[in-house]
């Protein structure tokens, strides 16, 4: 199948989770996957592409890596891309296997749990964030944006190519924390202010919808609600500026 035909499908999240595999677009995107170990089917690459002066470099790595490339015009290429003004390269590659299994047990475990969070940028930028401020790994729930949807890979910067990105239910979270000493943590106004000094060695941080906050599937679970003392002429923060400032205070 053309490299062109398999971009444009997966643009749906049925196409990326039947075939398990997803599309790293921009010069920056793709530079960033070509140097990390995941596997890549091949390369798209438009006629604007040969204009930017990175191109040769990119170049390079691809032959480099004998990757497969598939050059198209420019109107071919807009129609695989997911940007306004495309740069003129995408990369296809496969889903990384993550599982919690492969959670390692340091001696310091934070796990970002994100609960109906639906805003791609707002997912991309958590993900770098939980990478920088060394998050074990990031677990997304039913409900929350693919996290290999076009846009939220692109926020990511590269991140979702190093930093464990999960996909799973509640039912696969309790079987873990069977087995392990694991608290768990909510983030909601209502909670209380948190503090770095009473945080657990193991901990799963749940980050919620950015309207309707937390589900009551995770209500249900949480030991302890956790807040961050702002101004009261402030409501609430954006869900990213928020979990950057926990993960900073719980970094291990």
């Amino acid at each position: 199948m053309k490299l062109l035909t398999v971009a444009r499908d997966l643009g749906r999240r049925k196409a990326r989770e039947r075939q398990q595999l997803f599309v790293a677009e921009g010069v920056r995107t793709v530079d960033e996957l070509l140097r990390s170990t995941l596997s890549i089917r091949g390369v798209l690459i438009g006629s604007q592409f040969d204009e930017n002066p990175r191109a040769a470099g990119l170049n390079a790595m691809i032959a480099e890596r004998s990757i497969a490339v598939e050059r198209v015009d420019f109107r071919e290429f807009a129609s695989a891309a997911q940007t306004d003004s495309p740069q003129g390269i995408l990369a296809i590659a496969e889903v990384p296997s993550w599982s919690l299994s492969q959670v390692e047990l340091q001696s310091k475990v934070r796990l970002l749990v994100l609960d109906g969070v639906q805003d791609p940028g707002n997912v991309g930028t958590i993900i770098r964030t939980a990478e920088a401020l060394g998050a074990t790994a990031t677990y997304a729930l039913p409900g929350t944006v693919d996290l290999w949807n076009p846009k939220v890979v692109r926020s990511g910067m590269g991140s979702h190519f190093r930093h464990p990105c999960i996909v799973g239910t509640w039912d696969e979270l309790d079987s873990f924390r069977a087995s392990h000493a694991v608290a768990v943590w909510g983030a909601d106004a209502a909670g209380t202010a948190l503090t770095k000094s009473d945080a657990p060695d193991c901990l799963f941080l749940v980050v919620g919808n950015e309207g309707a906050g937390l589900s009551a599937e995770s209500r249900a679970r949480v030991d302890r609600l956790v807040a961050l003392p702002i101004s009261s002429a402030v409501e609430s923060l954006n869900v990213a500026v928020a979990t950057g400032i926990l993960l900073y205070e719980l970094r291990a």
